[in-house]
Formats: C-alpha cells, structure tokens, sequence
C-alpha cells in the first residue's frame, strides 16, 4: 500500500472522529466545559479560599493543571471507547476488516480522533481557567508534551475497553470505577507530599499522578516526583497499550465475531 494511500485511509478515519465529536458538541464539548467550570467555583472559590497556598502558590492555581489534565483524560478516553464500540456494534467495524488499510492505521486514526477531542477540551477548559486564576507556563515544551501524550495514553486505553466492550453497559465500567478513583487519587487536588510516607509510595503506583505533576509542573514549575522518571513512565504506557491494542486487532479478538 503506498504511503499516499496510507495517508488518505488515516486522514479519513481522523476526520470522521474530529466530525463525529463536533457535529454533537453540545453533548461532547460543553458539558465537560460547564462541569470544570463548577469544579473551579467549588473547590478553587469556595473550597480553596480556606486552604491557602499549596506549593507556593494559591490554591486555585494548584488546581487548575490538574483540572485541565483531567478533562483531557476523560475526552480522550471516552471518545475512542463510544466510537470505536458504536463501530462494532453497528457492524461497521467489517468494512474497515476488509479494506486493505493496513491495522496500525486503524489504531492511530482513532487514537488520533480521541486526542484531538482530549487536546480540544483541555483548550476550552484551559480559557474558561483564566476566568478564575492566572496561569503562566514555565516550561512550554513540557507542558504540551505532556498534554499530547496523555491523550494519546488514554485513547489507546479507549479502544482497548472497547474491543473487549460486549454491551453499552461495559464501557462504563472502566471510566465509573477505575478512571475516576484513579483520576481524583493522582494528584489533581492535592500534593502527595501531604500524605505519610506509606500512602505517598501507594499514590506512586498510580499512573495519573506521573501526567498530573508533568503539566502542572511544565505551567507552574513544581512537581513532587522526578519529571523525567514521570516522561519515562507516559511512553512506557503509550508503548504497552499500544503494543497491546496492536495485538487485539492483529488477532481479531472482540473484533472478528
């Protein structure tokens, strides 16, 4: 297949995921906007007025890294496993199987898709932040590293939970009881430099705490783990799950009925 036609087959599956989260933005873009929002009232506002500084900054500032990585979590992670499943269950998934566009293809047009609704959230989210705090990055490159393959982790997860989905119901699973424990235990609003010894080694099992003090280290400039152990722990994930989503289409499990 040659590489105009790689190209065009990617392309296509990309625009599809980007029209497919635009057409329904008010499902897909504005209520995450309008939940960070309550997020930055309650807890930056109302919460974080009785908390102080955190970090050597206030807490609202604190937050706001981790509010913003959250979102890009959720999105990206969300639009891969609802898109790719409603391409299983609606049987579309067969002429995808049989055209000849080789599988890698395939996983990095929707993982593209679900990043480019993940980094499209963080924007919005990240403008609705300037409302209530100011923001200024430190480390550019960092930070929009750090964002960029968080989402690009999380939309692999997406299509894994999806190629073993059987149900609308099992999509779900994941998000509603290990996402989101994960999520608010990996540092969005608070420093695990808080915690005893014993649960700072505990919250250092959790992947999210490397993504959250990356980008809330590359805007603010602090972090309580190493940033390049935290670089070294995203792209092993990115390079497991997409080994791993690789061998699910290879093989056709969940896929190929």
């Amino acid at each position: 297949m040659s590489p105009r036609l790689i190209f065009t087959a990617f392309w296509t599956i990309v625009v599809k995921e980007i029209r497919r989260f635009t057409r329904i933005w008010v499902q897909t873009l504005l209520p995450p906007a309008i939940t960070m929002t309550l997020y930055f009232i309650i807890f930056g506002n109302l919460i974080g007025s009785r908390i102080g500084e955190m970090g050597g900054f206030d807490y609202m500032q604190y937050i706001a890294p981790g509010l913003i990585m959250m979102s890009v979590i959720t999105n990206s992670y969300g639009n891969v496993v609802s898109s790719f499943f409603g391409t299983k269950f609606q049987r579309n998934i067969e002429e995808l199987l049989v055209a000849p566009v080789p599988n890698w293809v395939i996983l990095a047009g929707y993982v593209t898709g679900g990043a480019a609704r993940g980094l499209g959230v963080g924007i919005i989210v990240t403008a609705l932040s300037l409302f209530f705090t100011n923001l200024h990055i430190s480390h550019i490159w960092i930070t929009l590293s750090t964002v960029i393959l968080t989402a690009i982790v999380f939309s692999l997860g997406g299509f894994i939970n999806a190629v073993y989905a059987n149900s609308f119901d099992d999509i779900a699973i994941i998000p509603t009881f290990v996402l989101t424990p994960l999520t608010y235990l990996g540092g969005v609003f608070y420093s695990i430099s808080l915690l005893p010894a014993f649960w700072q080694g505990v919250s250092q099992l959790n992947p999210i705490l490397y993504m959250v003090n990356s980008f809330r280290y590359g805007i603010l400039g602090v972090s309580d783990i190493n940033i390049g152990f935290a670089f070294a722990m995203i792209i092993m994930f990115i390079v497991v799950l997409g080994s791993y989503a690789m061998h699910l289409l290879n093989t056709g499990k969940g896929i190929r009925s």
